[in-house]
C-alpha cells in the first residue's frame, strides 16, 4: 500500500514549501537539486534558508535566482571552484540578510530543536566576532561553574525549520526514508516541522523491517512528503548512483561572474527571468 505521503512530481512537492518559510538544506550528499530547481521555477520568494551548516551550489542558486530573503550560514563557497558570485554580491549589496553563524553552533541549534528546549549552550564562540554580529546569541554565566569565580558560556536560540529539504537514496512506499550514512538528516528531520524529500527510488520492501537498513531509516511519521526525483541531486553528485557533473558547474561559476552572464545563464536553464532580491536590511557580517 502506498503512504498518501508519496507525492505525484517533485513540482507538487516544490508548491507545498510556502514563501516566506524557514528552510534547512543539507551540505554535501543529501542536497535536492531538483527540488531547488522546481522551487525557483515556481517563484518562491523570501525564503529564510538555514545550511546545515554549510553550502554550496543550491545556496548559490538560490541566491542567484532571486528567492531568498535570509540565509543563515557558516559559509557558502563552490569549493576548489573558487567562490560562489552570487552569494557574494548578495553579500555586498545587501540584496539578502546575512546571519552570520559556524558549524558547531548552527548544528547545536538543530540538535535543540530536535530536543524540543528553547536553547542549548556551547563555549566556542566565545571571544570571536560573531557575538558582535548575532544580538539573539546571548553570554550568559555557567549556572553550573564555580562559585568563586566567573564562568561565561554562550546561550544560542533553537533552530526549528518550517521545513527540512533534502534529497536521499531511496524511500518504501510506506513513507519511511533511507539515508544510509548521512544520519546528520536524521536530525534535521527530527528538528522541522516538515520534511519534504526527494529520492532515487521507491522500494517496494519496508526499509524499517531490513536489518541492514532499518538503522539508517528515518521513519515515516517525521516524513511529510517524498517525491521520485532520478538524478535529483545532479549536478552535485549522489554516491552509488552517480558522481557530480564538474564542467557544469565550471561553465556556471565562469557565468556568475557577472550580473549579465548569470542572467544569460539562469535563462538558458529554464530558471529565469530573475525574481527581485526579498532581503530587506542587512545584518553585518562577522567579516566587515
Amino acid at each position: 500500500m502506498t503512504d498518501p505521503k508519496i507525492l505525484p512530481d517533485v513540482e507538487t512537492l516544490a508548491a507545498r514549501i510556502s514563501d516566506g518559510a524557514k528552510l534547512a538544506i543539507f551540505k554535501d550528499n543529501g542536497v535536492a537539486m531538483e527540488a531547488t530547481r522546481a522551487l525557483i521555477r515556481r517563484g518562491a520568494r523570501d525564503l529564510h534558508i538555514v545550511t546545515v551548516p554549510t553550502s554550496a551550489f543550491q545556496a548559490e542558486l538560490m541566491v542567484a535566482a532571486g528567492i531568498v530573503g535570509t540565509i543563515e550560514t557558516s559559509g557558502v563557497t563552490m569549493w576548489e571552484l573558487g567562490q560562489a558570485s552570487a552569494f557574494v554580491r548578495a553579500v555586498r549589496t545587501g540584496a539578502v540578510r546575512i546571519l552570520d553563524s559556524t558549524c558547531p553552533a548552527i548544528y547545536s541549534q538543530i540538535q535543540a530543536g530536535e530536543k524540543g528546549i528553547p536553547f542549548i549552550p556551547i563555549r566556542g564562540l566565545i571571544g570571536s566576532d560573531i557575538l558582535t554580529v548575532r544580538d539573539d546569541y546571548k553570554v550568559i554565566d555557567n549556572p553550573f561553574g564555580p562559585n568563586d569565580e566567573a564562568d561565561p558560556i554562550v546561550a544560542l536560540p533553537a533552530i526549528r525549520p518550517d521545513v527540512a529539504l533534502f534529497h536521499a537514496p531511496k524511500a518504501d512506499r510506506a513513507g519511511n526514508v533511507f539515508v544510509g550514512g548521512q544520519l546528520e538528516l536524521k536530525t534535521i528531520a527530527h528538528a522541522a516541522l516538515k520534511s519534504y524529500v526527494t529520492v532515487e527510488e521507491i522500494v517496494e520492501d519496508s526499509l524499517m523491517e531490513d536489518e541492514g537498513s532499518g538503522g539508517v531509516t528515518i521513519p515515516a511519521m517525521y516524513i511529510t512528503g517524498i517525491a521520485l526525483a532520478p538524478k535529483g541531486a545532479w549536478p552535485l553528485p549522489m554516491p552509488g548512483y552517480y558522481p557530480g557533473d564538474i564542467d557544469y558547474l565550471v561553465r556556471y561559476c565562469q557565468a556568475a561572474r557577472s550580473e549579465q552572464g548569470l542572467a544569460a545563464w539562469l535563462a538558458s536553464e529554464g530558471l529565469g527571468p530573475r525574481a527581485a532580491p526579498q532581503g530587506g536590511s542587512r545584518m553585518r557580517t562577522a567579516a566587515e
